[in-house]
């Protein structure tokens, strides 16, 4: 996922509105929704696109345009039913990935099986955090450590394959430092630099934020 997608954030509280500025601050095209008027209002002081609608109704998901966008991010955790309801109309006219916030393990196999592509815990996901991870493509998960270091979990890229740590000297291509390699269910933090990477394998990285275009 990128900025070059176009995302719609259903319900305004701290983590939706946390999610929608984080994305269009970083450039994306982002419409945000909530069915209470005085949140949207607020909401709009710094989100350029806010409606106030009822997005458990299967008329008003299509007048938003809801089918053309690429990510509907939904936050409403507090509301079970209304997250259900529009999950179940997003994927039914086609939204590609719907990603839900939810309140307890509970909720998260119900939505799971409405259809969510991907399900949240607030506690263990910030909505900025979120948002980062949705701009950040090629990446499993990215974490801010400080506002200038991150560190990042990513996928070994195709012309890494089959070449060593040395071989493919990391450090000075791409300004990071491979702390772990994941393999399966194995986590090497003592790596050897002579291993070969392999197709399935993700590494874990930390990177100077400013640098992590070269990565994309």
């Amino acid at each position: 996922m990128s900025i070059n997608k176009s995302y719609a954030v259903f319900g305004l509280g701290r983590y939706g509105l946390a999610v929608a500025k984080e994305l269009m601050n970083n450039g994306a095209e982002v419409l945000a929704v909530d069915i209470d008027e005085n949140v949207v209002n607020t909401a709009a002081i710094d989100i350029t696109y806010c409606k106030c609608a009822d997005v458990t109704d299967a008329e008003v998901i299509k007048q938003l345009g809801i089918a053309s966008v690429d990510v509907v991010i939904i936050a409403m955790a507090n509301n079970l039913e209304a997250s259900v309801m529009a999950v179940m109309l997003c994927k039914e006219i086609g939204v590609k990935n719907v990603i839900v916030k939810c309140a307890n393990e509970m909720h998260r196999k119900i939505l799971s099986k409405v259809g969510a592509d991907k399900v949240v815990f607030p506690e263990n996901e910030s909505g900025t955090r979120l948002a980062k991870n949705l701009l950040s493509s090629g990446f499993v998960d990215v974490i801010e450590l400080a506002n200038d270091v991150s560190l990042i979990e990513l996928d070994v890229k195709p012309e890494w394959i089959g070449k060593t740590f040395i071989e493919l000297n990391l450090r000075k291509k791409y300004s990071i430092n491979v702390i772990a390699v994941k393999q399966k269910n194995d986590f090497q933090i003592n790596i050897d630099p002579n291993t070969k990477l392999e197709k399935d394998m993700q590494l874990v990285v930390i990177v100077n934020t400013s640098k992590m275009s070269k990565l994309k």
